[in-house]
């Protein structure tokens, strides 16, 4: 677990120290990967449902942890540090929002916020929807990934990039309905794990009874499920909190649109939840509850 840890901490070292890494993050491997196991006659009856997903990401995802299960040491410390580098983003969320704040003019702004929506979604500046996709783009380029980094190895990183790829359609071919409805339910439970560690993570990091508050009613609207929407409206009350206290502490009033201070405020809270991730990991290792 102490290599796990130096190669989580070196790699998003190295990833805000060079942007440029996001390049090397080229994926036409898995376009490829799934094209030739859609042409093999023997594997069409099972290119369905959940043994077509396990097919798809279970076997790439797989061979990779059987690889690196080979790996000791400083070695594994290696694997470990490639694969955060690879599944992380791909691209640097501080680079998104900071476009967007340093941006010239409303359309500039716009074309900026288009990195953190997906294709076809509206782009929009209003406060409450930049933070949610902010905390929506934390969720799929920085927790997700760690989450399932610390629990599973680099196999269980890869499986989740892979898995998002698959879901959001970055390839070119048609997948049977089956399979990405499989795809897409897993996606929505693999994404839960991380994201009510996050809220909590939120809760100490911010306004605790504001996110307890969200999180309880979103309970009590139909229980535990395969639904992480509480994340966003969390976050937009702790955002909103964070502000109220700064503006009512400020002589001059605030300084920019109401926009960007919404969109600073979500960028430094979602840093501050990842610090305190990797702060609890830490004590958790420091302290032998974890080899």
């Amino acid at each position: 677990m102490m290599w796990t840890v130096l190669a989580v901490v070196a790699a998003l070292a190295i990833g805000h120290a060079m942007p440029q890494v996001s390049q090397w993050r080229n994926f036409s491997w898995f376009e490829r990967w799934l094209d030739f196991v859609r042409q093999q006659d023997f594997i069409k009856p099972s290119w369905r449902g959940t043994s077509g997903l396990l097919l798809s990401v279970g076997l790439p995802s797989l061979a990779l942890g059987l690889a690196v299960g080979w790996l000791d040491g400083f070695f594994a410390f290696l694997a470990a540090l490639a694969m955060m580098l690879y599944t992380w983003g791909p691209r640097d969320l501080d680079l998104d929002v900071n476009a967007i704040i340093h941006a010239s003019g409303l359309e500039a702004k716009e074309e900026a916020a288009k990195a953190l929506f997906e294709e076809g979604r509206p782009v929009s500046l209003e406060g409450p929807v930049v933070v949610a996709a902010v905390f929506e783009n934390a969720l799929t380029r920085w927790f997700a990934v760690l989450f399932w980094f610390l629990l599973l190895g680099p196999a269980g990183a890869l499986a989740y990039r892979l898995l998002y790829l698959q879901v959001h359609h970055e390839h070119d071919m048609a997948l049977p309905e089956s399979l990405q409805g499989a795809a897409q339910k897993t996606l929505n439970a693999v994404h839960c794990p991380p994201a009510h560690l996050m809220a909590f993570a939120m809760a100490l990091a911010a306004n605790f009874d504001k996110v307890i508050n969200v999180w309880r009613e979103w309970y009590q609207q139909g229980g535990l499920r395969f639904d992480y929407s509480f994340l966003s409206a969390a976050a937009t009350a702790s955002v909103a909190s964070e502000l109220a206290e700064e503006a009512a502490d400020a002589e001059d009033g605030p300084s920019n649109a109401p926009a960007l201070l919404e969109l600073r405020d979500a960028m430094s809270l979602a840093w501050r939840m990842l610090l305190l991730w990797l702060g609890v990991l830490a004590v958790f290792v420091l302290a032998g509850l974890v080899n």
